[in-house]
Parts: C-alpha cells; structure tokens; sequence
C-alpha cells in the first residue's frame, strides 16, 4: 500500500488529494473563502459547522464527520446538540436560523427533490437574508466536494487517544 492509495474490499484506492495536490490546493483555498464569505454574510463558525456535520451524516462520510466534530467543539459547539444534529426537526436544541441553514443544506445535498428546495427557501427566507442564504449554500457546496473527495479516497479515520480529544 502506497501513500497515494488504501487497500479496500475491492482494490486500492487513489488518494485523489494526493494524487493531484494542486487541485486539492484549490479546493482548499476555495473552502477558506466561503469560511470568510460566511463570516462576512454574519454566519458564525458553529453554524458553519453544523452545515459540514449535517451535510456530511447525509453523504456518510466519516472522515469529514471526524474533522468537522472537531472543529465544531472547537468552536464551542455542545456535545448535545452534535448529539441530536441528523433528528434536528425533533428537537428544540436549533433555532430558526439554524434549521433554516440545515433545511437548505440537507435540499443542496439532494438537489433533485425541488418540493424540499422550495421548501427549505421559503423557511430560509423567513429568517435569512440574500447573502447568508448565498454562503449557506456556498457552505454546503464545499463540503459536498470534500465528501466526494474523502469517499471516493477512503480516507481513513484513526482513533483519538483518550485525552487528546479537545486538543486535535
């Protein structure tokens, strides 16, 4: 096994990252200013990480789970909400900005339902305005992307060592 690939049940993967790293340079730039677009349109950083989390438990990807758990503790996220985040219409736990983003998130991932676009426009534009809307999408577009990448690369996800949770 190369560091380019990973053995699966059914072959060897390409790291595709690794394989043509100035595309996945670009991928990174990008995903760094939709973060400052984000920003700019007034979306905190846990609300961006509910986006990627929620967007990610849509497409299964498990190394973009692990990264962006992280990141959303870090960012001052509850281990509660993370908790409840793939049943957030049964809870309480997010308000209306909140299930807006993840409405129109969850109708990004899964573009050919347009009842639920329509929908989740109508919820967001109770609550959003033109630009948050805009980077709320750009969000989930991103993350999207990176699923596919880390999916289709099988990137591994290797365990935390107890006690260094908070720190990675």
């Amino acid at each position: 096994m190369t560091e380019l690939a990973t053995s699966t049940t059914t072959g060897k993967r390409v790291y595709i990252d690794k394989q043509h790293p100035q595309v996945f340079r670009a991928m990174r730039s990008a995903a760094e200013t939709v973060r400052e677009a984000a920003a700019e349109a007034g979306l905190d950083r846990r609300l961006v990480e509910l986006v990627n989390l929620r967007v990610s438990q849509l497409n299964g990807c498990a190394y973009c789970l692990d990264v962006h758990t992280k990141a959303a503790l870090q960012a001052g996220e509850s281990v509660q909400r993370l908790g409840v985040l793939s049943a957030w219409r049964d809870t309480e736990l997010f308000d209306a900005r909140e299930r807006a983003a993840l409405a129109l998130a969850e109708a990004t991932t899964h573009p050919a339902d347009a009842t639920a676009q329509d929908a989740a426009y109508a919820q967001a534009r109770e609550v959003l305005g033109e630009e948050q809307i805009s980077a709320v999408i750009w969000v989930a577009v991103t993350i999207n992307a990176f699923n596919r990448v880390s999916i289709l690369s099988k990137h591994p996800v290797r365990p935390t060592r107890v006690g260094t949770q908070a720190a990675q």
